[in-house]
């Protein structure tokens, strides 16, 4: 099976094909760092690091850009709320953005470009669209004249017409369209501003995302992506700006958008009280739990976020860990003897899952058919262990497959007791073990109780005693 992408431009799902196999450049729409990061946020970018991560793991070489819109309106106002420069304001909370992301185990793009960083191209790029007869100048800027891109609304499907008759844009003194878009805009009194032909301002939204994008990946690359919410106007404006600049057409071959965030199935909002930060997240869950969450839905639907949603991604996710620590375990008490099951009675029906992961994945990054691919391998695997003993070998293959499963989507499954091992424990164990076969079962109790005082679990099996450092 070949991948198929559902590409917005089309509506239709497409054999992916890039333009320079196997290059794949991939440009996705950054944070406006004003604010903490949120789970909208965590939606988005842990969808496009599952799909770089599949391209890659697939055999391309991703070349992943992503923007920082470093200076806006949000940043100007709230900059001065807490009387510091928009600058400082910005790299603040992009810092937080990178300490959230990591958390969430989403791989460093290619490049940050920053809009600060492409204020002298973006100004080349407002003149040339003057001289080209696509932007004109007002009073308080330069606007793209929407009229003369004849293909507007290509990608959102909407009629010029009916966004005319029923925009809520105030039409200002000469703008000739409601929905004629700011390029440039002059600075108000004490704003950041940089100079420009047209007066000291700063670049409008849209062209930050043209210019640093062609900058990177060419004037033509493969994918832009970003959230359902920046179809339109966004990435319609980034469209029509672009190709009336360069004229090449399409500028972008497929356009992959992600879905909304609902908390209790009501879209997330600040104003109804129901917004997220996904630092207040992690307080409550581990960030692979989150990062499991949202990979459990198809990245174009809708993901409601409850109590009762995490919790049962909390459940999924330590069924997953607990299997790696009881293989652990395992490992660790198995012999070189002969045993009843070995690697080659199920080497082959092992083969499936992963083959069933990459079928998922190639159905336009189905990540929630991927992680029931997970829990079928997992499944089989702990049949497979009940049928009989298992060669040491068979271990050992049963715990990579999961592991490289997980690694796909960016899920990190390392055993708890690998990361908090300590001699002290095992020391303890191992008189507790003596205590009982002494019969002495308050020293026994005694030691457990010490052990979850330091929240280390026994659990007592026919193999032993394991532990294991709870959540």
């Amino acid at each position: 099976m070949t991948l198929k992408v559902h590409n917005t431009l089309t509506r239709d799902k497409e054999e992916f094909i890039p333009l320079d196999p196997p290059k794949v450049g991939m440009y996705v729409c950054g944070i406006t760092p004003y604010d903490e990061t949120h789970l909208g946020h965590g939606r988005a970018y842990v969808t496009f690091d599952v799909i770089r991560r599949y391209l890659e793991y697939s055999g391309f070489e991703v070349t992943h850009v992503q923007n920082v819109t470093d200076i806006d309106d949000k940043i100007i106002k709230k900059s001065r709320e807490f009387r510091v420069t928009s600058h400082e304001l910005a790299e603040k909370y992009t810092q937080s953005y990178f300490e959230v992301m990591d958390k969430l185990n989403v791989k460093r793009a290619t490049i940050y470009p920053k809009a600060t960083e492409h204020i002298e191209e973006m100004v080349g790029w407002i003149d040339g669209l003057i001289k080209k007869g696509f932007a004109y100048q007002l009073e308080d800027g330069v606007y793209f004249e929407v009229d003369k891109f004849e293909d507007y609304g290509k990608l959102s499907g909407k009629r010029k017409e009916d966004q005319e008759s029923g925009a809520r844009v105030e039409v200002k003194s000469g703008k000739k369209s409601p929905l004629d878009f700011s390029l440039w805009k002059k600075a108000k009194e004490e704003e950041p501003s940089w100079p420009s032909p047209w007066g000291e301002g700063r670049p409008g939204w849209h062209i930050e995302c043209s210019v640093m994008s062609t900058k990177y990946l060419g004037e033509q690359f493969d994918i832009h992506g970003g959230g359902l919410d920046l179809e339109f106007p966004h990435h319609e404006n980034e469209t029509a700006q672009t190709e009336a600049f360069t004229g090449k057409v399409p500028w972008v071959k497929y356009w992959i958008h992600n879905g909304f965030v609902n908390v209790n199935r009501q879209k997330m909002s600040k104003s109804l009280g129901n917004f997220f930060t996904l630092k207040d997240v992690f307080e409550q869950f581990d960030p692979m739990v989150v990062r499991l969450f949202l990979l459990s839905t198809h990245y174009r639907s809708p993901i409601n976020y409850s109590d009762v949603e995490l919790s049962a991604a909390k459940e999924a996710y330590g069924r997953i860990v607990k299997f790696i620590e009881d293989i652990d375990f395992r490992l660790k008490k198995t012999t070189e003897r002969a045993s009843e099951i070995e690697l080659e009675d199920i080497e082959e029906e092992l083969g499936h899952f992963p083959d069933k992961l990459k079928a998922s994945m190639d159905d336009d990054f189905n990540t929630a058919g991927a992680v029931g691919a997970i829990f079928e391998a997992i499944k089989f695997c702990r049949k497979t262990l009940g049928d009989g003993d298992v060669e040491r070998e068979c271990l050992e293959t049963m715990k990579k497959t999961i592991i490289e499963m997980c690694e796909v989507l960016g899920l990190k499954v390392a055993s708890r007791e690998s990361r908090v091992t300590s001699h002290e424990i095992e020391k303890l164990i191992k008189e507790r073990e003596a205590a009982r076969k002494n019969r002495d079962f308050k020293r026994a109790d005694d030691i457990r109780k010490q052990l979850a005082g330091q929240m280390i679990e026994l659990e007592d099996t026919p193999h032993g005693t394991k532990w294991k450092a709870q959540a």
